[in-house]
């Protein structure tokens, strides 16, 4: 232990300087007045940019940590007064990008780059990975989040988690839990069944957790029935800790909220950005005896051990010059496993030569990330067109001097206040699609030799995307899409769409059109070279979907308990509303899908729903496309350890070199439970192979992963009988089936966050 002797009159001590084996004697030491400071985060930092600080502590050896954005990357100030040198970072591949890889391997490989990034940029911890489920195609930060299954979800955010973490870093993952709109964010209840929202809601962070361990937990901004996440006692302490063994602290999202004395005792541990307004509602509340200090003590505690973990605390001395050049190389290389094609008719890939009519704003200004926290500040994003001329194709003149005069008209009308994009928050608004006469048209067709159209959309923090010109073709791109493909097709040539966009948007209306359909993303700021490696055969797509792309937007069953899908959902939000998204001073707390929002499907999510009930989907999860074709064989399967271990071969029957993702559903026996058709258990994806190559995958998963919750019995349980393996290369096209005899298991859990009352459920089957 270091110590200074402090004199004061004829009384020494010795003043305690924290290390990692005397917390307890700094805790001791530590005055009231100090102990809430700890616990309230800071503004001040030493990395320009980034979004907070735990505060210092000189007197016992206490430094401050610094936190910063996102879930693509690391968010700093690019450009600091009086400094010549810059700070960008990289654009990595937004989540849901990382999650279509379907490659656990790979997503760590991208994260320990990432954090490499953290690490020598000085900062302690990144506030990422964003997890919440796709519960509807709408929320505006689907694009910073995985997939609508928890299971997927789960492993794709351990295996980030994992990979920041190997750098000596912290992540915080976010936002606990059931932030799945961001309309009226800061408010708004989220009513959630126990059955949901165990299996689902809350599974994915239960994998995350028990399986790599992050620094650090963010709770939400919304309330779970009625309790605001932050400050509920069952959500941070019952779950996280109690049943999950979480050892890590909790911090909030960016906000004050006034039951920050709730918070402390609920277990949160660090209020976050800080204000000295909740510095003082603890030290009252410690005062008058309305928070016992115990609980203060058990979050100061968790807190000082974060902190002997950290980087700052250690006195790294960072570089500031991580391997941007590397990474960029990396981003390139890998962003096009999470890309999806959906469609194609022979066109790709396409021989990289010839002259390509090049329709749409986003290919020459194209999309690499969302905007809000998830937003990064990149040295550089190449676009679409800089890919293809890149690659060897020479892009139609006449048509890219059009889009680049629309696109300084409109900065020029944006300038005057009378024009321009949607407004959003820390980023660039997308501009709507320009119209082009079926005459130019009709010209470009006769002067190049194919066309591509890219479809551009983007969303972000503060705000949900709507149905009508979002998630739907605008009028213009379905004009643009329907005269494209009769004039090329007319002209004998082929027509391919890019769909450069953050979100899931509608596609059966026009999918017959084009020849071939690229579900690009927004993945990275090399999102140019990407979109024209898979184009040119350069890269081999193996992404395949880790959400379901419905009919139409009314299939979902979530799509009446989501806000407003009109104008009267922005009259209603008044904004964004600050950090905390709410409805600009309204305080009205009965507005349906705005205050509160009724999970009313239940577990009907996504697949789930879709499979069981018969319905239609444009595109199933877990779909994709390559440029060579998989044979799967050889299935078996043998119960194990109360679950079970499977085996598949899949060889490359094709004619040139590929990845392909498995994916693992089980139908279970009921148990006196209705349960979907299937359920995603396990997945895997082979490594690169070459063609007439094969590799045996091997899948395991345990009892409890195959265990559904009985609410009435409040237990986990798996049900006596036979259970049906199937291997999938998507959640309906199963290539090969087995069987196991599975025992009936349980496992009691506490009744916690339950519902104020009761939630009518829809009925499946």
């Amino acid at each position: 232990m270091t110590a200074t002797a402090v004199i004061c009159g004829a009384v020494a001590w010795a003043q305690p300087k924290l290390s990692a084996d005397n917390i307890d004697e700094v805790l001791k030491a530590m005055t009231l007045e100090e102990k809430a400071t700890l616990v309230v985060g800071g503004r001040g930092n030493s990395v320009p940019g980034a979004a907070g600080a735990t505060q210092a502590i000189p007197r016992l050896g206490i430094p401050g940590t610094v936190l910063a954005d996102g879930p693509a990357g690391l968010r700093i100030s690019p450009t600091r007064q009086g400094d010549s040198q810059t700070y960008y970072c990289t654009g990595f591949p937004v989540g849901t990008v990382l999650a279509c890889t379907w490659n656990t391997e790979l997503v760590e490989q991208l994260t320990t780059a990432m954090g490499q990034e953290v690490h020598e940029y000085g900062v302690d911890v990144l506030l990422a990975p964003g997890m919440n489920l796709h519960r509807n195609p709408l929320c505006g930060r689907n694009f910073e989040y995985f997939s609508e299954d928890p299971l997927l979800s789960g492993k794709i955010s351990a295996a980030y988690v994992k990979g920041i973490q190997k750098n000596d870093v912290g992540v915080s993952v976010k936002h606990f839990a059931g932030n799945d709109q961001e309309i009226n964010r800061s408010e708004n209840d989220a009513r959630i069944g126990q059955r949901a929202l165990r299996e689902l809601y809350l599974k994915n962070f239960e994998i995350t957790i028990r399986e790599a361990k992050p620094w650090t937990i963010m709770s939400s901004y919304n309330k779970i029935n009625g309790t605001y996440t932050q400050q509920s006692h069952d959500l941070l302490t019952g779950f996280l800790r109690d049943e999950w063994g979480y050892q890590g602290i909790v911090m909030t999202d960016w906000g004050n909220k006034a039951g920050t004395v709730n918070a402390v005792h609920a277990g949160n541990d660090l209020m976050e950005p800080g204000a000295a307004s909740e510095t003082q509602r603890i030290v009252e509340a410690v005062n008058n005896g309305t928070l016992d200090v115990a609980d203060l003590d058990r979050n100061v505690r968790r807190m000082l051990e974060y902190i002997v973990k950290t980087p700052n605390f250690k006195g790294y001395k960072y570089s500031n010059k991580p391997d941007l050049d590397g990474h960029a190389r990396m981003v390139r290389e890998s962003a096009p496993e999470g890309m999806v094609l959906l469609k194609n008719n022979g066109n790709l890939p396409m021989e990289a030569k010839g002259n390509i009519a090049l329709f749409g704003l986003s290919a020459y200004k194209s999309i690499a990330g969302g905007t809000g926290s998830g937003n990064v500040n990149k040295p550089y994003i190449r676009n679409i067109s800089e890919g293809l001329e890149g690659a060897g194709f020479t892009l139609d003149s006449r048509l890219a001097d059009f889009y680049a005069k629309h696109r300084d008209y409109v900065a020029s009308q944006s300038a005057l206040g009378m024009g321009g994009g949607r407004n959003v928050m820390l980023g660039e608004a997308v501009l709507p699609e320009v119209a082009i006469n079926q005459a130019a048209i009709q010209s470009c067709a006769q002067r190049n030799d194919a066309a591509v159209i890219v479809i551009g959309r983007n969303a972000g923090e503060g705000d949900d995307r709507r149905m009508v010109d979002d998630f739907e073709l605008t009028d213009i791109e379905r004009s643009l899409i329907r005269d494209v493909c009769n004039e090329f097709h007319k002209a004998g040539k082929k027509v391919t769409v890019v769909m450069n966009i953050g979100g899931v948007i509608e596609t059966a209306s026009w999918k017959s059109q084009p020849d071939a359909i690229l579900l690009a993303w927004t993945p990275g700021q090399e999102v140019g070279n990407s979109v024209a490696d898979i184009l040119t055969g350069k890269s081999n797509p193996s992404g395949k979907l880790s959400m379901t792309f419905p009919l139409s937007y009314l299939d979902i069953p979530s799509s009446q308990n989501f806000p407003y899908t009109g104008q009267q959902a922005r009259q209603q939000q008044g904004g964004f509303g600050g950090f905390g998204g709410g409805r600009g001073g309204q305080q009205n707390a009965g507005t349906r899908n705005i205050d509160y929002t009724t999970y009313a499907e239940g577990i009907w999510v996504g697949y789930r729903y879709f499979n069981t009930a018969g319905v239609e989907v444009s595109y199933p999860f877990g779909y994709g496309l390559s440029y060579t074709t998989f044979e799967y064989s050889k299935p078996t399967v043998k119960a194990k350890d109360g679950g079970f271990e499977a085996t598949i071969t899949v060889k490359n029957t094709g004619k040139v070199a590929g990845k392909e993702a498995v994916e693992i559903y089980v139908s279970a026996p009921g148990g006196g439970l209705v349960k979907p058709e299937s359920e995603l258990k396990a997945f895997g994806k082979t490594r690169l192979l070459q063609p007439g190559e094969s590799q045996t995958l091997t899948f395991k998963a345990d009892a409890y992963t195959l265990a559904s919750f009985n609410e009435e019995a409040s237990e986990w349980q798996t049900a006596a009988g036979k259970y049906t393996v199937k291997f999938g290369a998507s959640a309906t096209d199963i290539r090969a089936t087995a069987t196991f005899s599975g025992k009936a298991k349980s496992w009691k859990v506490e009744k916690l966050l339950l519902p104020q009352q009761p939630i009518q459920e829809i009925a499946v089957r």
